[in-house]
């Protein structure tokens, strides 16, 4: 046991009450030559908010004192709800004259106010900020002619910053900006700030783009050491003797299939129809962690970033180009080093037999999504002569992924099938269409095998009882599926068991909802029901996909998770793996589940949010014209409108003049006071476009 495990277990006996340091040196260290570590050792636990040090100078553990742990998510109005790192204890709300100069994201210990058992929402004051999350702000430079405001682009964040005509970087009116915090907010008095970069123009789409990857720390571009090493490692030749110790696929009518822009193909696929009742579907994925060594200058920035971001104009990378498109991606007609997984699948799409092992292969075609849909699904001539070599397999592959998505159905695998949104740009990387992502037939034939080859490989290293990094996603809370079931009630639907209840009773219930009207309010509320996935390195069920085990293995370029379990993998194939080194990996997966979780949740705000700017570019120069669309929201302060292209915007309440309108909640209706007059989801309706702004990255309709 390390000494910081002994000194919590210590403070964790019913019998302790808070010692001073020199009390704890005798208890701890009688010899007294530890007294450097001690110190040391403490001032970590404290920084963690593991313990706490009193006014009276004493050390202790916070849920001893009534104090709890957590990070502060702030609303513009200046209160703040508390989530509490114990997921056991309710979140709490914080009143704006209790924050006690902490801010949004900050990490900070917390008093409950208010005991109550029975309270939905108790309520608490700030004792102290461990850690703050805000040092450096991104929004608008407000100017004056003695001084200046930035107002944060961030509403959680309920202070305007005040700027000192000294520190405002020749910042012009109307800028963005990002301001470092120079003196913390306190008691009626905004915090103060230096402006230390001018990102650009408000009125440039570029600068809101460039200053959310700012707000949200970003790393753009790789350092030098880190594109040399990458370099190095790509121009490397394969060895002889690492290709003898690898199966040989080159042999085999290997493809890839994805994306007419992609450049970073991380998977390969293979299908063989070996009898009558089986088939053999063989998974290629690229072998990223030979040319990316573990620590290593690449590794570490890799983790930093944990995955790829997705731009609708570009890809933020994890990996330098020169891997990630480069030597690691499987490109057509060239040796390439892969972690292979072969499955002999029969009809009931159970895996009855398969088999990991390291190989080498060299794709013999670079398919796209569209060509190989057309060939399937449109019977097209041109390709079909273009493509005939491999006709056959694409056939036995459509016939597999069948069989494979009605095994998923029956055990009640939950699939959502919202229309995704497709930006297109010009070379300037400026919006110039937005229509809905076509998921076709090859989409769903590459779906279903990059999940089948997941759940093999996360149930075989579950059951070899090795570190991992799994992919889960747990149970619903049964309070928010006690208001999900009791809404879709309204709606004349009824769900067996709300409190535990079965992914199988939910796929039905889309299956009951497809094509009604009803259909997108159910399947945007029913996702609100749910938990986010994760990564976790303890196995857990993964409840959308009614899957016990699952993991992320088919992905190495774009996700560091990928990465971590392709090396336990080669480490247990090639029996590297020893004791010591169990026990180094177990902390490893948690440390990567941990910040490959953060990162991802992080990507996905950043995506959606620099889609609608990009979309509210798109719709910029069309203001007045009119559109048919289908409402897709209905809230207090108005109703949500999404046109055929998946664009959505809002008519605000204000801007509905026929009539007095009452938000029923239950319902999610707009109803009118005198006519009786009722939008509601799915309604279809004619608007015209009244005002947009990039800015806010808002849209607004008004009805026709």
């Amino acid at each position: 046991m390390n000494i910081k495990d002994k000194i919590i277990e210590f403070m964790r006996e019913e019998a302790y009450k808070p010692l001073t340091f020199k009390e704890l040196m005798n208890v701890l260290n009688p010899e007294g030559n530890l007294r450097k570590e001690l110190i040391k050792t403490l001032n970590e636990l404290e920084g963690e908010g593991k313990i706490i040090f009193t006014r009276s100078e004493r050390y202790g553990l916070p849920e001893k004192m009534n104090l709890i742990i957590g990070t502060l998510e702030g609303h513009q109005k200046g209160y703040a709800f508390f989530r509490p790192d114990n997921k056991e204890i309710k979140d709490m709300f914080i009143p704006p004259g209790e924050m006690n100069g902490a801010m949004h994201g900050d990490r900070v210990i917390v008093k409950n106010t208010k005991l109550s058992e029975d309270m939905k929402s108790p309520e608490g004051k700030v004792i102290r900020i461990i850690e703050r999350a805000n040092t450096f702000i991104i929004g608008t430079y407000q100017k004056s002619r003695n001084f200046g405001f930035v107002v944060p682009d961030d509403k959680r964040i309920s202070y305007d910053i005040f700027i000192p005509r000294e520190d405002s970087n020749n910042a012009k009116n109307d800028t963005k900006v990002s301001v470092k915090i120079t003196e913390w907010p306190e008691m009626r008095k905004n915090p103060e700030g230096k402006i230390v970069e001018v990102i650009g123009n408000i009125e440039d789409t570029k600068t809101h783009i460039e200053a959310i990857l700012k707000e949200k720390k970003v790393r753009q571009f790789f350092t030098e050491d880190v594109i040399k090493e990458a370099i190095k490692v790509s121009s490397e030749e394969i060895r002889e003797e690492e290709i003898k110790r690898r199966r040989d696929l080159r042999n085999l009518t290997i493809i890839t299939i994805d994306g007419i822009d992609a450049k970073d193909l991380d998977d390969a696929v293979y299908v063989e129809k070996i009898s009558d009742d089986k088939y053999k579907l063989g998974v290629h994925i690229a072998d990223v962690t030979h040319y990316v060594k573990e620590d290593r200058k690449v590794d570490k920035e890799a983790l930093k970033r944990a995955t790829s971001i997705y731009l609708s104009d570009r890809v933020i990378p994890m990996l330098p180009k020169e891997l990630s498109n480069g030597v690691c991606s499987l490109n057509p007609n060239e040796d390439k080093l892969t972690l292979s997984v072969e499955m002999i699948i029969d009809l009931d799409g159970k895996v009855v037999d398969f088999e990991i092992f390291e190989s080498i292969i060299k794709s013999s075609y670079r398919m796209t999504y569209k060509d190989v849909s057309n060939i399937l699904e449109n019977n097209d001539e041109e390709l079909i002569n273009k493509y005939e070599k491999i006709l056959p397999m694409l056939k036995e592959m459509e016939e597999l992924s069948l069989i494979l998505r009605k095994k998923r159905e029956a055990r009640g695998c939950i699939d959502f099938d919202f229309d995704e949104t497709k930006i297109i740009t010009d070379e300037s990387g400026k919006a110039i269409d937005v229509t809905k992502y076509e998921r076709r037939i090859s989409n769903r034939i590459i779906e279903e095998f990059m999940l089948a080859c997941n759940e093999t490989v996360a149930e075989n290293y579950y059951w070899l009882n090795m570190p991992f990094v799994y992919r889960i996603h747990e149970d619903p809370e049964d309070e928010k599926m006690y208001e999900f079931s009791k809404f879709v009630h309204n709606l004349g639907y009824t769900i067996k068991g709300s409190q535990d209840v079965h992914p199988r009773e939910l796929q039905q219930l889309l299956e009951k909802v497809k094509g009604k009207k009803e259909e997108t309010l159910v399947n945007t509320l029913m996702l609100r029901s749910l938990r986010k996935a994760v990564y976790s390195a303890e196995c857990s069920n993964h409840f959308g996909l009614a899957a016990t085990y699952y993991c992320h293995f088919t992905s190495p370029i774009r996700r560091y998770p990928d990465l971590q379990i392709h090396r336990i993998i080669k480490g247990q194939l090639n029996g590297r793996i020893t004791e010591k080194e169990m026990d180094k990996l177990f902390e490893r997966t948690a440390l990567v589940a941990e910040q490959s979780s953060k990162l991802e949740r992080i990507a996905d705000e950043i995506e959606r949010n620099t889609n609608k700017i990009k979309i509210a570019e798109f719709m910029s120069d069309k203001i007045g014209e009119e559109y048919e669309g289908v409402i897709s929201g209905v809230t207090s302060f108005g109703v949500f409108v999404e046109l055929d292209n998946t664009v959505e915007g809002l008519v605000h309440i204000s801007n509905i003049i026929d009539d007095y309108y009452i938000y029923d909640n239950e319902k999610k209706e707009l109803i009118g006071q005198n006519s009786r007059k009722v939008y509601k989801i799915g309604d279809v309706v004619n608007v015209k476009l009244k005002t947009v702004s990039i800015a806010k990255a808002e849209i607004d309709f008004v009805f026709i």
